[in-house]
């Protein structure tokens, strides 16, 4: 086991990946899809044995910088990665290009859930469950990395609370002491048990409610890790029906924060989850966003025949509730009732409210992506406390230490993490323009690859947009941009950090 550890944290990966590969390769000859069978399992030896001489090669290496190397690897893993996971998905599929693969993969390990594939026919049910188990495995590589890795740098959304948000990149005390890959090796060992059972209770829960066993082990690993990956197109073809939607509802959650879940949060009452920011900012826009929604019919819509009886109004509640927990997560799925809330509203495509929770985000340490909720909390707490201060100039503040930190040095990095993403978007909306898409295309399929909730682009724009529509050159652009949502742009910073490269 200890030799196991010493390898580089890219080769533990590539080792992983292709043993997965062993999964839709069983899948496939159950159903007596041999060739799909054939593919993977050629696939997983292949790359099995090229991870065992990767492995031979690197058993003695050790980086000058363990900060650096594994920032390196997180990067790898989502660009490089996804080319040895692309090779049996193109050669199953057979009527692609290699590109759209390579795309399909990428977006899945980012656990974003964009898909060339409107029709989800077109794939054999094999190929729907690589992706989804890529995007699974993508979603546990985070909850891992964030709390083994980003965590001990101040990133990922914990510079908000460090006690030092002026050495971003640098190792706190413990860190100095615990070698990095027994810290990885820690936390797999308590996230792996969890994320595994929770996603086999939510597989057998949703085929008790009359899913099918594909739909549900996907979908399944979809909400774990907030990827919308769907063999049936979504939520709103499933089988399930509404009460498979209250289901994932409430394993949605988890992904609001990490205290729901992480076995280093000891909840001793349950205040704790009351007072939790992230889950109170959720609550506010979960209570917020469905009742403007929903009041808005009596405002504007009231004389939309057939929408003022109470199982009109009832559906509509809970189709805005749903689908504004899905994206605030950005997950990506919509409820089968959110056509009836956007009818009760009497709001075409309230696209720009989708975009809005999806830049938002879920909770620090989650599977989510977004800017996080614990940034705009921190962003709120600051401005709250400066109106505060035009009204009475000499106040002085509560909340204790950790309060004034987080309004203070707090507010400051999540405001610089907020401008470098918002400058992002404005070069990454226009590079998509150079490629010849139109202003609102560019911008949804921005939104939507930088916060990886793929599904967005069919939802939020007036016309549903198409990933399969767009040319090779925008494919590339949301590669990257879907690369630098996942891994934050702090992260990328710091790699660029002079301090990252010294010896």
């Amino acid at each position: 086991m200890q030799w196991i550890l010493k390898l580089p944290l890219f080769v533990l990966l590539m080792g992983i990946g292709a043993a997965a590969m062993y999964v839709p390769a069983v899948h496939a000859y159950t159903l007596r899809d041999m060739h799909e069978a054939r593919t993977f399992f050629y696939g997983a030896t292949l790359f099995l044995m090229l991870t065992a001489m990767l492995g031979i090669a690197t058993s003695n290496y050790k980086p000058r910088h363990a900060a650096r190397s594994q920032l390196l690897s997180l990067m790898a893993a989502f660009l490089i990665l996804p080319i040895m996971l692309a090779v049996p998905f193109n050669e199953a599929l057979r009527t692609t290009s290699f590109l759209n693969s390579y795309f399909e993969m990428v977006s899945s390990i980012t656990t974003t859930g964009a898909t060339i594939f409107d029709n989800p026919s077109r794939l054999p049910d094999s190929l729907h469950l690589w992706r989804a188990l890529v995007g699974w495995l993508g979603g546990l590589l985070m909850w891992v990395t964030a709390a083994a890795i980003l965590a001990p740098m101040n990133l990922g959304g914990f510079e908000v609370t460090s006690e030092d948000q002026t050495q971003i990149g640098e190792f706190s005390q413990i860190t100095r002491i615990i070698d990095p890959s027994e810290r990885l090796l820690r936390f797999t060992l308590d996230l792996l048990p969890i994320y595994t059972a929770l996603t086999i209770i939510l597989w057998i829960m949703l085929s008790l409610l009359g899913e099918s066993g594909l739909t549900a082990i996907c979908h399944a690993m979809s909400v774990m890790a907030t990827s919308g990956i769907s063999p049936v197109g979504g939520m709103e073809n499933s089988a399930a029906g509404r009460w498979g939607e209250v289901l994932v509802f409430l394993f949605l959650m988890l992904a609001i924060s990490r205290v729901t879940f992480s076995p280093e949060v000891r909840l001793r009452h349950f205040d704790q989850l009351r007072v939790d920011p992230e889950i109170r900012i959720a609550i506010v826009l979960l209570v917020t966003v469905p009742t403007v929604l929903f009041l808005r019919h009596y405002l504007g819509a009231y004389d939309v025949q057939g929408q003022n009886n109470l199982g009109a109004a009832l559906a509509a509640l809970w189709g805005g509730l749903f689908t504004v927990l899905s994206f605030l997560t950005t997950t990506g799925f919509a409820s089968a009732d959110w056509a009836a809330a956007r009818t009760w509203s009497g709001l075409g495509t309230p696209g720009l409210l989708l975009m809005g929770l999806a830049l938002i985000g879920g909770g620090v340490a989650t599977t989510a992506g977004g800017v996080k909720l614990l940034r705009v909390y921190a962003l709120y707490k600051h401005g709250q406390r400066e109106i505060e201060r035009l009204i009475h100039p000499s106040s002085v503040a509560r909340s204790g230490r950790h309060g004034r930190k987080i309004r203070r040095e707090g507010a400051y990095i999540a405001w610089i993490f907020f401008m470098l993403f918002a400058l992002s978007i404005a070069l990454i909306m226009t590079a998509l323009s150079l490629t010849g898409l139109q202003f609102e295309t560019a911008m949804v399929l921005t939104v939507a690859s930088i916060s990886t909730t793929g599904p967005l682009a069919s939802i939020a724009a007036e016309t549903p947009i198409s990933y399969a529509g767009i040319n090779d050159a925008a494919k590339m652009i949301l590669v990257g941009a879907m690369v630098l949502g996942r891994l934050e742009t702090l992260a990328i910073i710091a790699l660029l950090n002079p301090e990252f490269w010294r010896s």
